[in-house]
């Protein structure tokens, strides 16, 4: 998979391929992360790449001129790439749209900064608005590495584990249930038995009823969008009597 990165920023989102699952994509050649900087398609001595929004009023703007041209620049090594515009306006990102989006063999991430983009760029070459959550950042470019990270994570061969992406959160709807490792003891805190006793399918089925009370009582919300089988609903039902 080819994901560009259009940002003033690049020496901070290069990190996030120096690390981890993302690191080991890319030597894996599962990922190729590429970074352009709008100020190197600037024209003046001074690379400017922001100026002042028309009616006043604080902030600067991106500069429409460098950007078009960094685009364009970028469309010409990775043609039909999806463009995604980050900001606080655009659609919320969740596990359903990360898992379509590691389909596409081709996508570009642009990172606004300042007080965002002139809005006839945004109608004019960009396909789609992602933002990572209800809240405001300095610029994308921290919502890219997230989103790279997480598009990564689907990618088939990028995880040690083949089932390691399907059992995250999120990848079934629900939280994640709990997890242990040894010591068996800590702080006189024990191991949950079923975990011990090597019995797989009352391990599974511990495991699911976890899930299944973490969302309850963490994330309801979620509860409120599934339809949950008869299985489920009697772990939920059991897991809520144990804990009244």
């Amino acid at each position: 998979m080819r994901i560009d990165v259009i940002t003033l920023f690049p020496e901070l989102v290069q990190t996030v391929i120096e690390y981890g699952v993302v690191s080991r994509a890319a030597e894996k050649g599962l990922l190729q992360l590429t970074l352009w900087n709008p100020r190197d398609y600037t024209k003046d001595k001074h690379r400017t790449v922001d100026d002042r929004p028309y009616g006043g009023g604080p902030g600067m703007l991106m500069k429409v001129e460098p950007l078009q041209a960094c685009i364009a620049a970028v469309r010409l090594q990775n043609p039909g790439a999806r463009l995604i515009y980050l900001s606080p306006q655009g659609r919320l990102v969740k596990q359903k749209l990360i898992n379509q989006a590691a389909k596409w063999e081709n996508l570009i991430f642009l990172c606004g900064r300042y007080e965002g983009i002139d809005e006839r760029l945004l109608q004019q070459e960009v396909d789609e608005e992602w933002s990572i959550g209800d809240y405001v950042i300095s610029g994308g470019e921290l919502a890219a590495m997230v989103c790279v990270d997480a598009i990564t994570r689907q990618i088939p061969g990028a995880l040690g584990h083949k089932d390691s992406a399907e059992l995250d959160s999120f990848s079934a709807g629900l939280l994640d249930c709990p997890h242990y490792t040894r010591p068996e003891m800590i702080n006189g805190a024990k191991v949950p038995d079923v975990l011990l006793n090597g019995n797989h399918r009352l391990i599974e089925e511990w495991r699911d009823k976890q899930a299944l009370g973490k969302t309850w009582k963490s994330r309801p919300d979620l509860l409120d969008n599934m339809e949950l089988n008869d299985r489920q609903r009697k772990l939920l039902k059991e897991f809520i009597a144990e804990s009244t």
